[in-house]
């Protein structure tokens, strides 16, 4: 079974994105970043205090008609407005995962990790609402059960250092695997966590079982100017049961690098 993880960057690498997304043949796509402005297609412009970008009317159609026979969830953590072509929309923002038709769905959950939803009048740059999105399927080769619970952490203007609110935030991930899985499943967290590589978080997370795979590795593409190049992150309960792992630098199909783990 293949997860792969990648925060889409609100589709602005599109054509890379949806040319990438069959070829990658993921079993599981974890998406952050994802949109959906009902009854719009194509680009909008997006625009807070601290940048201006343009994103796809709606990645989560987009995504959906390149992977047409997967099982698709959206789940909103909160809205705003964009333009197209001067005119002001209702956008809104999430993460999305899709599992492979030949997989069975078993259970799925969710939980705000940071906030509540929120339909901002202005989108705020910082300390928006972020939620988690967990599914459990069963690998039919195995009999195995496995849970993939994937987040889009918070984003604080005053970086990715640890804070209470992000200690919070890991505690609600923790309790989020824990309600998804059963004794013997193999549970997956991933996601840009907005994280540096020594955060207490990843302490808050080995007491639920989870083991991270990334470490100090760079998960930023050429796309993304800052210096610090940690963000995207995978933990996995049962590191025997990882066949391969793979940060993948090319080709590039956002600002982030996606997470590919074959199980």
């Amino acid at each position: 079974m293949r997860i792969v993880s990648v925060n889409a960057w609100g589709g602005a690498k599109h054509d890379d994105l949806i040319a990438w997304l069959p070829e990658v043949g993921a079993d599981v796509l974890c998406l952050q970043e994802v949109t959906r402005t009902p009854g719009r297609t194509g680009w909008t412009h997006f625009e807070d205090a601290e940048r201006a970008l343009p994103q796809r009317a709606d990645l989560f159609d987009d995504v959906r008609r390149a992977l047409p026979r997967a099982q698709a969830i959206f789940l909103a953590s909160d809205s705003g407005p964009v333009t197209v072509e001067g005119e002001r929309h209702r956008q809104d923002f999430g993460v999305a995962t899709l599992v492979a038709e030949h997989l069975p769905v078993v259970g799925v959950d969710s939980s705000y990790v940071h906030g509540v939803y929120q339909d901002h009048d202005e989108w705020t740059s910082t300390h928006r609402p972020r939620n988690a999105l967990a599914v459990r399927t069963v690998d039919r080769d195995t009999g195995r059960a496995v849970c993939i619970v994937q987040a889009h952490g918070l984003r604080d203007a005053q970086g990715k250092g640890d804070s209470p609110v992000r200690a919070e935030q890991a505690r609600k991930l923790a309790e989020l695997t824990r309600r998804i899985s059963r004794p013997g499943d193999l549970t997956i967290l991933c996601g840009d966590l907005n994280l540096l590589p020594g955060s207490e978080t990843f302490a808050i997370l080995a007491e639920a079982g989870l083991t991270d795979l990334v470490g100090a590795a760079d998960t930023r593409t050429s796309s993304y100017p800052k210096p610090v190049r940690h963000a995207s992150y995978l933990l996995i309960s049962d590191p025997a049961a990882v066949k391969h792992f793979e940060i993948q630098a090319a080709p590039e199909v956002s600002d982030h690098r996606p997470l590919i783990l074959d199980i």
